[in-house]
């Protein structure tokens, strides 16, 4: 019975899959520190616009996909509105849908 104790308090450290689930949670461990990115329409005050291609490009994939703010570090607000004037864009031919 006692070791069933020790087996019990010793799961802070260590995770079923093996090594420390502390290091995995905190964005340490083996891969090193995990880096926020920052939303450049926030720290240099930039503006989406639908007549701004060239701005619109860096956010979107060779097929045409709208990259996650995960990928862009853009903030919610700015993703919204980033979102919006591509889609704006396309329907004015600015940007294609697809390009192949």
């Amino acid at each position: 019975m006692r070791d069933d104790k020790d087996s019990m308090n010793n799961n802070d450290s260590n995770d079923s899959r093996g090594g420390n689930f502390r290091d995995r949670r905190f964005g340490g461990g083996k891969r090193g520190p995990f880096k926020k990115k920052v939303c450049k329409f926030c720290t240099q005050n930039l503006v989406a616009d639908y007549k701004n291609p060239d701005l619109l490009r860096r956010y979107v994939t060779e097929r045409g996909k709208i990259l996650p703010s995960r990928i862009t570090g853009n903030c919610a607000k700015h993703q919204r509105a980033l979102t919006t004037e591509i889609k704006r864009a396309r329907v004015l031919a600015y940007l294609p849908f697809d390009r192949k």
